[in-house]
């Protein structure tokens, strides 16, 4: 039976429905070794991210995952500009509810279905919140999905169409979570976090093995952008277990962005520090990455800084010209996948420089 481990004290516990920080308040990791990757065994399972299931720490013989399944992964990876061949995009929000975070969603909720959960509580700045809805729908699970009362009526709508209870929150990102702890709390509920169930890294990874298959090798920067760090944190985790298995050389470079309106995590790197100290969050169009105080932010700056990459801020104009010039190219993003391209424009890449850029939300999903 698997465990999980606290980053912080290092106790390990039993995993429950219920367990979702150790006592210490530490954040917790899945106790596993680096698995062993079998590139044969991908044509086994269909073309979705389900191909790395044995990469997943589920039992050989589960199938729970088949009626979970919506055929999530496997997004298009396509050259940006004819004129800048070495950059790629990965359009993201190709997904069953327009957004990356159905990577993490869907094996979030495969586990939850396995633990017997009855009913699920979540809070998200948007998009974590339809996919846990869409997911939950799937797996006939109840769900209460927390968010801020000025969330984009799209998304409202969206995740009332699977079903879910919200439960509109006004205040700052940090309340709104304050506010679905204490309900999982009172409620002795499974608590759906795209931050703190590691489980939803385990999807989040698939992004790196999708990568190494469509370029054949790995790229030498990712650009990411970061609030909680749930696709930043998953790539670092994919890429690294296909370093242990000697599938690539190297790491690629971690190049996070954040809104300079709330940058907590680059305030740290700026200053030395192991984690990022909370701050206000002046306001930003990137409402996606709006973190003041991300609880991960200890490995966060981890990757970033073993990988040998940096974190680029920001500013707000900056993010809707670069909005305006993807959409030039054909691509109608989320204003917070806007960010992505802006802190590209401002990376100083090398000519011969493979990078990669994902594509996380639809723009049809903004306000």
């Amino acid at each position: 039976m698997k465990q999980f481990i606290c980053n912080s004290c290092g106790k390990k516990h039993d995993i429950t429905p219920t367990i979702w920080k150790c006592e210490c308040g530490g954040v917790l990791n899945i106790v596993k070794n680096t698995p062993k990757v079998d590139i044969k065994a991908w044509n086994n399972y269909p073309n979705s991210l389900w191909r790395y299931f044995e990469t997943m720490p589920f039992a050989k013989d589960s199938k729970t995952w088949e009626s979970v399944t919506m055929g999530e992964g496997q997004s298009p990876l396509i050259v940006l500009d004819p004129m800048e061949p070495n950059t790629y995009v990965k359009v993201d929000y190709m997904m069953p509810t327009l957004s990356f975070k159905d990577r993490g969603a869907v094996v979030l909720m495969t586990k939850a279905k396995e633990l017997g959960v009855s009913k699920v509580i979540a809070d998200s700045s948007g998009n974590a919140g339809t996919a846990i809805a869409a997911y939950a729908a799937r797996c006939n699970i109840a769900c209460d999905i927390y968010l801020s009362d000025e969330t984009s009526p799209k998304i409202i709508a969206q995740v009332k169409a699977h079903g879910a209870t919200i439960k509109e929150i006004r205040g700052t990102r940090e309340d709104i979570a304050a506010a679905a702890q204490k309900a999982v709390k009172n409620e002795n509920v499974f608590y759906a976090s795209h931050v703190y169930n590691p489980y939803f890294y385990e999807g989040t990874k698939t992004y790196a093995y999708e990568v190494f298959e469509q370029l054949k090798g790995a790229p030498d920067a990712l650009i990411i952008p970061v609030g909680n760090g749930t696709l930043l944190l998953g790539a670092y985790y994919g890429f690294k277990e296909l370093l242990g298995n000697g599938l690539i050389e190297r790491m690629p470079k971690i190049i996070a962005i954040q809104a300079a309106n709330c940058a907590p995590l680059v305030n740290a790197y700026k200053h030395g520090e192991v984690t990022a100290k909370p701050i206000m969050n002046e306001g930003t169009l990137a409402e996606g990455i709006a973190i003041a105080a991300p609880a991960r932010s200890k490995q966060i700056l981890e990757a970033v800084r073993e990988t040998n990459g940096t974190f680029i801020e920001i500013q707000e104009d900056e993010i809707l010209r670069a909005r305006e010039k993807l959409s030039e190219k054909g691509f109608y993003v989320e204003v917070t996948s806007a960010t992505n391209y802006a802190g590209y424009l401002k990376y100083g890449k090398k000519s011969d420089e493979k990078i990669i850029i994902p594509l996380c939300g639809a723009g049809i999903k903004s306000k």
